[in-house]
């Protein structure tokens, strides 16, 4: 993997070339060198299997340089980028894309400058995780498969369904993977000349189990920043959650109070919040949340802050991947919509928006602090901060806040019938983002709820929730203290999501059950 101190040197020296150029009246230069390592996890109790499969890596560098050229009908702003090459070659390679790509744009308005902020956090990553071999990173595997599979021996359930035969006659099955994100950066422009540089790792661990002949199934994660923190526990809560779904029940369609676990919050805050809180969506006409700046969006109990800048949360960073330091954005306050999530260029389109006041409903003026850019990042290519391509707002470190948290036993016993759910697969929003309606599937970890007490599992993809995501903010009525860091498949950022979310109504619609020979 490439070298910080390269990456700061390329930009340095694209800059100097730059310069040189009568035609370019401004320009920045990013560079970016990202490595992904995985390593397969794939047990079958009944069918031969390595269980731990070989470790594989995709790695990427180069540079992106985004110009402006005066011309007779007004700034012509272009992009242009070249990968495997850090050299001056590769430089001239990315400008004369850019030039040749450069458009009018009427609503660019400069390249980022200082917002009179100040970075305030460095040397933050591990050095470990940045330097992982492939024997540690197979060896990081077994921690965790070994986690599943000593769940699955030690199961007093499961040796009763054995009975005179095996566990590995059950079909015990244990999938996922163990991924580790390197990331590295540098940045610098005319109008920010010095080089601003990051680096940052994070660990994450997916994993799925099932008991074949019980048909159950059940999942587990964790997310680390530091190699040393990783254990087996991702592992051995999707063999407990699967244990735990034997013998599932439907459940009929209907509104039922409902206690959401870790995963879909995030998956909520994914798919449906977060896109609705930035600048652009308000821009673009497309947030749910729309001209509702400094009006209630949700209960009272709620309150979410970004959090880009927090020593020890996972998705933290110094700086964004326009050369501005991240900081802490307060979304919602005790229900009320308080701020954005920005890049630059977005910023300063919805404070140069002569419909702003509509779109966002207040000036744009009296919530600057709450539409400061701190949030402009190059995430694409499966993680990693993609030197091929301009920023976009996306969140960091995603934090729940309440006046009056409680335990989760205390969520449940104030159910008298409802539902947990465990985790959603496949949300997203019907009708477009700005209706708010959305729908989604429970696959596993969920149950049903009787007088306080879980009752029993409900059967994995058995139920859909069709809902709408106002209805869901406005509902809630408790969440936990404890907390816990998710992050979802294809998302960049993490959902520090309290452990349960109660709220008072959510549409259920049973999915019909497939019958055998039927047409």
């Amino acid at each position: 993997m490439k070298k910080t101190r390269e990456l700061e040197q390329s930009v340095l020296r694209a800059i100097a070339f730059l310069k040189t150029q009568p035609e370019i009246a401004s320009a920045q230069v990013f560079a970016a060198a990202n490595n992904r390592l995985w390593t397969r996890l794939n047990y079958t109790s009944h069918i031969p299997c390595n269980g731990v499969e070989e470790p594989k890596s995709a790695g990427d560098y180069g540079i992106g340089i985004q110009i402006v050229m005066d011309s007779p009908d007004g700034k012509k702003v272009g992009f242009g980028s070249e990968e495997r090459d850090l050299s001056l070659a590769g430089v001239k390679l990315a400008l004369e894309k850019a030039k040749q790509g450069a458009i009018i744009d009427p609503e660019f308005q400069c390249l980022p400058q200082s917002t009179g902020e100040k970075r305030s956090l460095f040397n933050y990553h591990d050095p470990a995780a940045m330097s992982i071999t492939d024997e540690g990173l197979v060896k990081a595997g077994w921690v965790i498969l070994d986690g599943a599979i000593g769940c699955f021996l030690g199961s007093e359930t499961l040796k009763h369904m054995a009975k005179n035969g095996t566990l590995a006659d059950l079909g015990l099955i244990v999938g996922g993977d163990l991924t580790v994100l390197q990331e590295k950066m540098a940045v610098a422009s005319y109008e920010m000349p010095e080089v601003q540089s990051d680096e940052s790792a994070i660990i994450t661990a997916y994993v799925t189990a099932m008991v074949e002949k019980g048909d159950a199934k059940g999942s587990g994660y964790s997310v680390h920043l530091k190699l040393a923190d990783l254990s087996g526990k991702a592992g051995s809560e999707a063999a407990q959650n699967a244990i735990n779904s034997l013998n599932g029940i439907r459940v009929p369609s209907g509104d039922y109070p409902v206690i959401f676990g870790p995963q879909p919050i995030g998956e909520l805050l994914n798919n449906l919040i977060i896109p609705s809180c930035t600048t652009s969506a308000f821009y673009s006409l497309e947030s749910s949340f729309l001209g509702k700046l400094g009006r209630q969006v949700a209960s009272d109990l709620v309150t979410i802050i970004d959090r880009g800048s927090a020593r020890g949360l996972i998705g933290s960073k110094g700086i964004t991947c326009e050369g501005l330091p991240t900081g802490e954005t307060v979304l919602i306050k005790a229900g009320v919509l308080s701020g954005l999530l920005s890049e630059w260029y977005e910023y300063r389109r919805i404070l140069n928006d002569p419909k702003a006041n509509e779109k966002l409903g207040v000036a744009p003026a009296d919530f600057r602090h709450g539409l400061t850019p701190r949030n402009g990042f190059r995430y694409g290519r499966g993680g990693g901060r993609n030197f091929g391509m301009l920023p976009s707002a996306s969140a960091t470190n995603i934090v729940f806040e309440s006046p009056s948290p409680v335990d989760l036993e205390t969520l449940i016993r104030k159910v008298k019938r409802g539902i947990v759910v465990g985790r959603l697969w496949y949300t997203y929003p019907v009708n477009g983002l700005r209706a708010g309606d959305f729908t989604g599937t429970l696959t596993a970890d969920s149950y049903f709820i009787e007088d306080g007490q879980i009752k029993a599992p409900i059967k994995v993809n058995t139920l859909r929730i069709n809902d709408n995501i106002g209805n869901i903010l406005m509902g809630i009525q408790g969440m936990t203290s404890d907390v816990r860091p998710t992050l979802l498949w294809g998302a960049d950022e993490i959902v520090y999501a309290p452990i349960g979310l109660m709220v008072d109504k959510v549409h259920f619609e049973e999915i019909a059950e497939f019958m055998e020979g039927a047409y």
